[in-house]
């Protein structure tokens, strides 16, 4: 076990990649990317038999127009991505993420009671959950690895996951992010008016998430949830939510948009102005580490330029075919018969995919917007969806697979429930924002 601490986090990475259950999960979307071009040409063969005879011209032009735009997305978000990683770099030096680990352990005390007190593996879990709110998941992901071995110490049944391990996982596939960075990033390239206005939806569905997740864990190991320090964190928080909601729900929906937008500017240049504030305490040299972080920013904008292109292509020949729309309109029939509202339904092919691929659901979020725009119901839906939920299969993986675990137990269902409670809440919330 020495030995896996002593490796660099590129190796960590490249040893946690080779692992077979991590193979076998990313499989999930190649198996996803082929049904697209097997379907799309059985309904094309089908159509040209039916006498459309431009099926496959239509077909082939989506390709070429969708190479494009995924293309041009993708160097889109070089930008904003490389602002963001470059502030959150300033608040990784400047401390950030041992402020909010030392907030936090109280609560996690509270939550991983089985974690003897001062065990190393307590401070593992809250870097990774600070770095994941923070959005620095080059640094979550080994503080999680590193978690994950420190919890298999102490687990008794090597190849079954512990109490403490399904808590932390789930904690993690509730997607609890402060700030949904490539969601704004995709918002501003598609021509969003105000691309932070789906800020304060997303902090609350994702809370919804951590929070159903966080209770439906506390039920199942008979951990005492109204313990005065795990009530009153999510009292505040939930309160806070509840005021939220009072508060935008006695305004017209302009005025509703237009305080939304201005209040989660107002927090992401406050986060801004802090995160540079404790830099300069720390002495740190801000614009060095700026530079350093937007470097990241423009790594990452470049190393999704294949994925984007390879899912839009996808998506846009699945489209082309009409098979989207056969599977939306399926479903619209089925909600329609219960006589609710359907707009909703365009925003599920990203609520259904995140559970199994980040990228996947980022394509069809990036799909949704250039479909149907950026400020439409379904775009706006789609970007909270995008923001609010966490890759569970993805996630369950790459952790388990690195300590050889093979019966997660209860995790998947506990986490599903989690995302559950976030796509209901960003509906909801969608519903109540935008109308």
């Amino acid at each position: 076990m020495g030995a896996f601490f002593s490796l660099s986090e590129t190796e960590i990475a490249k040893k946690v990649v080779s692992l077979p259950s991590i193979s076998n999960n990313s499989m999930v979307l190649n198996y996803v990317w082929i049904a697209f071009f097997i379907i799309a040409f059985i309904i094309a063969i089908v159509k040209s038999l039916m006498g459309d005879t431009e099926i496959f011209v239509r077909i082939m032009e989506s390709t070429l127009v969708t190479a494009r735009q995924g293309f041009e997305f993708s160097l889109g978000l070089t930008g904003v991505l490389a602002l963001w990683l470059g502030i959150m770099k300033i608040g990784e030096k400047g401390g950030m993420v041992e402020i909010l680990s030392r907030a936090a352990a109280p609560l996690f005390s509270k939550l991983f009671p089985d974690i003897p007190k001062g065990h190393p593996a307590s401070a593992s879990i809250m870097m990774n959950v600070s770095a994941n709110l923070l959005g620095l998941d080059n640094a979550a992901t080994p503080f999680g690895l590193k978690a994950m071995n420190e919890l298999q110490e102490l687990n008794k049944k090597k190849d079954t996951a512990s109490d403490a391990m399904i808590m932390f996982l789930v904690i993690n596939a509730s997607g609890l992010t402060l700030i949904p960075v490539t969601v704004m990033a995709a918002r501003a390239y598609w021509g969003a008016a105000s691309p932070s206005d789906v800020f304060i939806p997303i902090m609350i569905a994702t809370f919804s998430s951590t929070l159903v997740g966080t209770l439906a864990v506390c039920i199942k190991q008979r951990i005492n949830f109204f313990n005065t320090t795990i009530l009153l964190f999510f009292g505040i928080v939930s309160a806070v939510i509840i005021a939220t909601v009072v508060l935008f729900q006695r305004m017209e929906q302009e005025q509703m948009n237009e305080i939304s937008a201005m209040a989660g500017n107002i927090i992401l240049f406050s986060i801004i102005i802090l995160f540079i504030t404790m830099g300069v305490v720390k002495k740190v040299n801000v614009f060095d580490a700026f530079i350093e972080g937007a470097k990241d920013g423009f790594q990452v904008a470049v190393r999704i330029i294949p994925y984007i292109i390879a899912l839009l292509v996808g998506i846009g020949v699945f489209r082309a075919s009409g098979g989207m729309d056969f599977l939306m309109d399926g479903m619209r029939f089925v909600v329609a018969s219960f006589g609710v509202d359907t707009r909703w339904v365009d925003g599920m092919p990203t609520a259904l995919m995140k559970p199994l691929s980040g990228s996947g659901a980022r394509g069809m979020m990036v799909d949704a917007m250039a479909t149907y725009g950026a400020d439409s119901f379904a775009g706006r839906l789609s970007s909270i969806l995008q923001g609010a939920t966490d890759t569970t299969f993805y996630i369950v993986a790459v952790y388990y697979g690195a300590i050889n675990v093979r019966k997660s137990r209860y995790t998947i269902p506990y986490a599903l429930l989690a995302d559950l409670a976030a796509i209901v809440a960003a509906i909801l919330l969608t519903y109540m924002f935008f109308g």
